[in-house]
């Protein structure tokens, strides 16, 4: 059985139909990713995932339970963690307070997010304002996980990023898959997708059109120039 199991949402903002269907999974220990060109529905995916839209038909089941139609709040306490693209960090509050707000019991301890990320222990003091984007995106990640989750949900954490702290966002999302916890990371940087991923969706127009593993991805150019590249 998979640790995330969704099967054939439809989800609208308003009345724009933008998931039509959507089917996917994550198993335990899994990082997957969700791949596609601007605009095709990959972060109403997460947000259907995590409730913040709700599905208006069609199941997610996270650890064998439907969550649709769960609150925001009960589906992140049963072991769901969203970082999403725009970070969400308390500007007014200092790197720590940011970090003690998100402690819950469990694996993952202040000091072991420390420990992944030397500069937040470095900028602990400072604001959350006084930090660079990739200081930023360090803190959001750190913050998601002491809230001990069983799936991590990224929403493209490396967008922007000067090339030395994408690098740096990949050595932490390594050292995360070998803590045995489940991702499902929406990026655009393939370079970054397949380096980490075990399989990979890719998204268009709201609808699944691949599935994947990591090696049938990487021997299938026409995927990505189908699908994935730029248009022209």
């Amino acid at each position: 059985m998979a640790l995330l199991d969704v099967a054939d949402i439809h989800s609208f903002y308003g009345k724009s139909h933008v998931l039509e269907g959507v089917s996917l999974q994550v198993g335990e220990g899994e990082l997957v990713t969700l791949l596609g060109r601007n605009g095709a529905g990959k972060t109403t995916t997460l947000k259907s995932v995590t409730g913040v839209v709700r599905p208006r038909s069609g199941s997610v089941r996270f650890a064998g339970a439907e969550t649709v139609g769960r609150e925001i709040h009960e589906i992140a306490r049963a072991g769901i963690a969203l970082v999403p693209e725009h970070r969400g960090i308390f500007a007014l509050l200092t790197v720590e307070e940011n970090l003690r707000i998100a402690v819950r019991d469990g694996w993952w301890k202040l000091s072991d997010v420390y420990d992944l990320f030397p500069r937040l222990y470095e900028r602990r003091r400072n604001g959350g304002n006084a930090l660079s984007g990739g200081e930023q995106q360090m803190l959001s990640i750190a913050r998601a996980l002491l809230n001990n989750p069983r799936l991590l949900l990224l929403d493209e954490p490396t967008e922007g990023l000067a090339p030395v702290i994408v690098d740096e966002i990949v050595r932490v999302l390594v050292d995360i898959k070998r803590t045995g916890m489940s991702v499902l990371l929406v990026e655009q940087n393939l370079a970054v997708c397949e380096k980490l991923a075990d399989r990979h969706y890719v998204l268009e127009q709201g609808r699944i059109v691949y599935s994947g593993s990591a090696a049938e991805f990487a021997a299938d150019r026409s995927v990505r120039d189908r699908y994935l590249a730029l248009d022209g």
